[in-house]
């Protein structure tokens, strides 16, 4: 307690407050008086809560935090920096007493108030605890006035209730500070102010139950007479007045509206059914699939022996040719197709100029060139031959790596089984010794737990007493808001039925309409119907004629392009001509040039292929040094054969298919044949025909 006061004295001759006694207290109140006066009290406390939120203690210290604030704050008089100096180093000085007010207020009442406001309840709560004589009441109520009413309302009442002043917030701050202490200087002060600090909470309420009815009550609309224009009088008399009729009830809505219709229901079922459907279908697709035959490296070269054996299938050439296939162009087509030929026949102009002029010939450069892409395309064949049996030797290396990493893995195997069974032992006995003390750590928690139950059945009573007065009230608001309703709605309904008898009368209106006169509205250019008629008609007939005029214009263009057409398709079908010829002297002389080429074997690849054998040789010793039991040697020869059975149906079923494919490939070109000699008798222009099919 001793230490406590001290801390306290030492913060107030820091700050450059009096110390405790009566007389120096004058002045720091006289100071305040007017710093009050001067400032608003919304705007002071507002600062207090930006500068607490600004504050990290982790980061800096007090003072220096302090001083950075001094400098902030001086536009502000002395009195008011002074005053907000001092409320943010009391706040942070005794912020373990006032966190538990703010906590529990936060847990029991202010459960919906935003966690952003804490500091300003904090503030408050510093205020009423320490500086509550110092300002005066008078101040303070200003102060909280000037905030949120609802707010202040609620922490106030939570606040200065005798029960928790006595009770939990006694016990809760004497653990930090000394009871004594705690109990002179903190909670007789508090008590002392209660009774007037409830007269300022029941000011709060009353303000707040004003604003409620305000806001409630609402304008009742008052009706009022329809204007209705005064008939004329009449030679005849009126007629005796009707009885109004009488309208019919409405029928009610009928409950299959609210219901789903049956044919969605329907759709719905045969979406489920088509979609199992066709889960089903996918799944048999997928099991019935072909299926590659996976071959192991071990039986690759038995198969290979074994397949030169049998006949292999060989596809067959087709031996007929295609010729004069028919190929319809569009007009983009054909103009993209003409430019060109155009482009290339300028070239070749350009070209033979150059030659005239006396341009070197390019030929035995491109001799050269085709010479050194032969060199080239050698040399890559050698590399690529060479990366094949680098493949080989490195897979045999491989082979021959994890036949030794086997066993190894076998002898590693067996050091962690016997590992494995002594941390067993173990863990079976540490857990044993664990479910000993969770049973005297259970027996102990029970105990403290029946002390509880007692707390907890009259906080139960106290809350179940709150919530029926809270239902009381809300029956008694709904009853009567439920009869304004009920008053609010017969008006409306006999406001209705008044309208609807006015709208049913019966109302006889004539107007005779010359179309010869115009309206008479001292419009310029004001005509009459049958005026306006006319001018339509005319109208009408010179738009028909422009038409007409366009008409004539694109027929003309339209013309003109297909001539433009047709000559381009003459022109293109002479180039075409022209270079099928060219292509097949080309093709010509290429396969006499062509001679008959043989893979020259490198030095590199010599010597691969016998260190391939050497490491084939070393693999199959090693596999014969291993153990293989009889019943895996079987089960390997069964599917050997099944691998050649699958093999055989799929040649057969590749011979078939081509078969098939030859014989209605040659009824398709049969019938392409018969078409194009009835197109050549009837003269069709559209289509020209290929020369040369490759």
């Amino acid at each position: 307690m001793g230490s406590a006061g001290n801390s306290r004295e030492r913060q107030r001759e820091r700050r450059g407050q009096p110390g405790t006694a009566a007389a120096a207290a004058v002045p720091g109140r006289c100071g305040r008086f007017s710093m009050v006066k001067m400032v608003s009290h919304r705007e002071l406390i507002a600062l207090i809560v930006q500068q607490l939120n600004k504050f990290n203690p982790e980061n800096q210290s007090l003072e220096e935090f302090l001083n950075e604030s001094a400098m902030m704050l001086q536009t502000l008089n002395v009195t008011e920096e002074k005053f907000v100096l001092d409320t943010v180093a009391g706040c942070t000085e005794y912020k373990s007493i006032l966190d538990v007010v703010v906590n529990a207020f936060y847990v029991q009442d202010g459960r919906y108030c935003p966690i952003s406001e804490r500091n300003l309840y904090i503030v408050i709560c510093y205020l009423a605890t320490f500086q509550l004589e110092e300002i005066g009441l008078q101040h303070f109520s200003r102060i909280v006035k000037s905030l949120d009413t609802a707010k202040m309302q609620q922490f106030l009442r939570f606040f200065f209730n005798d029960l928790y002043l006595n009770t939990w917030i006694k016990d809760e701050w004497s653990h930090i500070y000394d009871s004594v202490y705690v109990k002179e200087n903190l909670i007789d002060p508090l008590l002392r102010w209660q009774p007037k600090v409830q007269q300022l909470i029941e000011k709060l309420t009353d303000k707040l139950s004003n604003r409620s009815t305000t806001v409630k009550t609402s304008r009742v609309t008052q009706p009022k007479e329809f204007n209705l224009t005064v008939p004329k009088p009449r030679a005849i008399p009126p007629p005796s007045p009707a009885p109004l009729p009488v309208l019919p009830k409405r029928q009610p809505v009928p409950p299959s509206i609210y219901k789903p219709p049956k044919e969605r229901k329907q759709l719905e079922e045969m979406k489920t059914k088509n979609i199992q459907k066709a889960k089903d279908l996918l799944l048999e697709a997928n099991t019935n699939q072909f299926r590659c035959a996976t071959i192991k490296p071990e039986k690759r070269e038995n198969i290979h022996d074994s397949m030169e054996s049998k006949p292999v299938f060989k596809a067959q050439k087709i031996q007929s040719k295609i010729d004069n296939i028919p190929i319809k162009l569009n007009t983009a087509a054909i103009l993209r197709e003409g430019a060109l030929y155009q482009r290339k026949l300028e070239e070749e102009l350009k070209r033979v100029e150059n030659l005239q002029q006396g341009a070197g010939d390019s030929s035995e450069f491109l001799e050269w060139q085709k010479q050194m892409r032969g060199k080239d395309v050698e040399d890559q064949l050698a590399e690529i031959e060479c990366r094949k049996l680098q493949g080989k030797l490195s897979y045999e290396e491989a082979v021959l790596a994890h036949q030794n990493v086997t066993q190894q893995n076998k002898k590693k195997a067996d050091l962690l089984r016997e590992k494995k069974a002594e941390l067993m032992h173990l863990c079976a006995e540490k857990r044993l010794q664990e479910q000993k003390e969770m049973k005297e750590l259970v027996e102990q928690v029970m105990e403290g737990h029946k002390n509880v139950k007692q707390v907890k059945a009259k906080i139960q009573e106290y809350k179940q007493q709150i919530v029926q007065q809270v239902c009381e009230e809300s029956g008694e608001l709904l009853r009567q808001a439920l009869e304004e309703q009920e008053e609010k709605n017969r008006k409306r309904y006999e406001l209705i039925q008044q309208i609807r008898a006015l709208e049913s009368a019966p109302s006889i209106r004539h107007k005779f309409v010359d179309l010869t006169e115009t309206g008479g509205h001292g419009l310029f250019g004001e005509m009459s119907v049958v005026e306006l008629r006319e001018r339509l008609a005319l109208l009408k007939e010179a738009q028909k004629a422009a038409e007409e005029e366009k008409r004539d214009q694109i027929i003309h263009e339209k013309q003109a392009k297909e001539q433009l057409i047709l000559d381009k398709l003459d022109q293109i079908s002479q180039f075409r001509e022209e270079l099928g010829r060219a292509a097949a002297f080309k093709q010509e002389e290429k396969k006499k040039s062509q001679p008959g080429e043989r893979l020259v074997k490198d030095e590199r690849i010599l010597n691969l292929q016998k260190k391939i054998v050497e490491k084939t040789m070393e693999r199959k010793k090693q596999a014969g040094l291993l153990k293989i039991s009889p019943q895996k040697t079987r089960i390997v020869s069964s599917k050997d054969s099944i691998q050649w059975n699958h093999w055989k149906e799929l040649e057969e079923s590749r011979e078939r298919q081509f078969r098939m494919l030859q014989h209605g490939f040659m009824d398709r070109e049969a019938v392409q044949k018969r078409e194009l000699i009835a197109a050549a008798r009837s003269g069709a222009k559209s289509c020209i025909l290929r020369s040369d099919l490759k």
